[in-house]
């Protein structure tokens, strides 16, 4: 890595792009991968035949440029989300990682900056440098949650053009109040911030936790960004969309790319949308196998956070990476998120959650326990 770093370095790269390394978590051939919160139960077969019948009818029409509006899906998109919304107020594209990139072409860029609050998602500061916008590192409290308070502060301090609040956030999968979205919102007034809220894992959240969709009538700086990655078990398919005013699709549309959403990516989302209530259903069982980890892990000794997401974050670790070797050793892939005493695990299958659970207990109760 470090030679394919200084042969980077001789090219003429951007200056705030110099030092960097891309995003990536380890894609190793593993019998059990619990890394990177896919949701490891897959498409279920009726779903599957109903994207394979829609794809093929779209095939027919790969000649011609696909639908630049993708009016059906972005119809279907808020027919699913509720809350009033319309086609106009949602936008889509190839994952939330490009919604959010294009967020930050429209309102980040050289001379401007975004707030962050890490521990939190880690593409934030690469998409950020892409773009040539600030990163502006913002602060939690020791048990890394965000008080309405603290947050607001910030913002005034700071000043920031934009805000991204992860929601629940990743890694820890602790949801953010509502009362921390407003006070962020009405603390960016005077320097008219853009507020995100990440809610790509808001599915997985406890019955009854509000979204922040609940906040967008009368916000136009606000805006609300999911994904079809993780509850959808849509992954591969690339599909991430956003909620907000209909003047912040306006302002997206200036820096999308033309026809940046293929017709096979709308067919495959359109399908997976008429069977959602399938998908739902996996969802569920994701959520027992969660809760099952928390209460497991908190049996043995462990300090697992409170979940809303599809994940665990646990800390009470003397070595987190030799128990990280110790599971990869057992066939088992998490991810260490480099907090120093803590792991994630995504919520896989039963057995998939079995199995890292047994292996996980004899690791720490094995010769040379790694828990604290």
């Amino acid at each position: 890595m470090t030679d394919q770093l200084e042969r980077l370095d001789r090219l003429p790269l951007r200056t705030n792009l110099r030092g960097l390394r891309p995003y990536g978590a380890p894609q190793l051939d593993v019998p059990i991968l619990l890394n990177v919160n896919e949701n490891t139960h897959g498409v279920p077969a009726d779903v599957r035949a109903a994207i394979a019948e829609a794809v093929t009818e779209a095939a027919a029409g790969l000649n011609r440029y696909p639908d630049r509006e993708f009016t059906e899906l972005r119809t279907a998109l808020a027919e699913y989300l509720g809350h009033g919304l319309s086609a106009d107020n949602i936008w889509a594209a190839n994952g939330s990682n490009e919604v959010l990139q294009q967020i930050l072409q429209a309102f980040g860029g050289p001379g401007r900056t975004a707030l962050g609050f890490p521990p939190t998602y880690s593409m934030y500061p690469l998409l950020a440098a892409g773009t040539d916008t600030g990163y502006i590192t913002g602060e939690r409290a020791s048990d890394y949650g965000l008080s309405a308070a603290s947050a607001a502060r910030q913002v005034r301090d700071l000043a920031p053009n934009i805000v991204f609040l992860c929601s629940p956030n990743n890694p820890t999968g602790t949801g953010l109040g509502l009362d921390v979205v407003e006070a962020v919102y009405e603390a960016g007034e005077a320097s008219q911030t853009v507020v995100i809220v990440d809610e790509a894992y808001h599915e997985f959240a406890h019955d009854g936790t509000p979204s922040a969709l609940t906040l967008l009538p009368g916000r136009e700086r606000l805006i609300v960004s999911r994904t079809m990655s993780k509850a959808f078990a849509l992954a591969g398919a690339r599909v991430g969309y956003m909620a907000a005013a209909p003047e912040v699709t306006d302002a997206l549309r200036l820096v999308r790319l033309p026809y940046h959403l293929s017709a096979i990516t709308q067919a495959t989302a359109l399908a997976a949308l008429h069977h959602r209530v399938a998908l739902m259903a996996d969802v569920e069982d994701i959520k027992r196998q969660r809760d099952r980890i928390v209460t497991e892990l908190t049996r043995m000794g462990l300090k697992p956070a409170a979940s809303d997401s599809n994940y665990v974050f646990f800390g009470g670790l003397e070595n987190p990476h030799q128990v990280w070797q110790g599971l990869l050793d057992a066939g088992v892939l998490i991810r260490d998120v480099g907090i120093p005493g803590h792991l994630r695990v995504t919520a896989g299958t039963e057995t998939e959650t079995t199995a890292f659970l047994e292996a996980l207990e004899r690791i720490l109760t094995g010769p040379g326990t790694a828990s604290a």
